[in-house]
């Protein structure tokens, strides 16, 4: 299965989104914050990055834009978690690098589905 990064500042998101994923296989590391998840990023190269966009040290639009602009973690998938769902949010996540968009609170189900697009599997 995917080796997933999950950086997430919220403990019962990450508690909730880390259990779910670990039972269906996959291996989960976590960030709390966002340079957090650019550093673990770029040492461990995950399969896929599921990003908070309100992180503190670092939030998580900046952090898309490193992880895009960094040759070494270009190529990850990003699937950005916001509350945030107003019209033109899920644009201003893809300009900020990420490659899909989901909302809080997660269905996780459809977000499961956006996993397994993006990894093609």
């Amino acid at each position: 299965m995917a080796k997933i990064l999950l950086v997430e500042d919220n403990e019962m998101n990450r508690d909730m989104l880390s259990r779910r994923l670990v039972k269906r296989g996959h291996d989960v590391a976590i960030a709390v914050d966002g340079k957090q998840g650019v550093d673990m990023a770029s040492a461990d190269h995950p399969d896929i990055i599921l990003l908070d966009m309100s992180l503190p040290v670092m939030d998580g639009w900046e952090a898309a834009r490193r992880l895009k602009g960094d040759g070494a973690t270009n190529s990850i998938p990003i699937i950005a978690l916001t509350a945030h769902a107003m019209a033109g949010d899920r644009e201003k996540c893809i300009e900020a690098g990420a490659d899909d968009y989901d909302t809080k609170p997660v269905d996780f189900k459809r977000l499961l589905g956006k996993i397994n697009d993006l990894l093609g599997s």
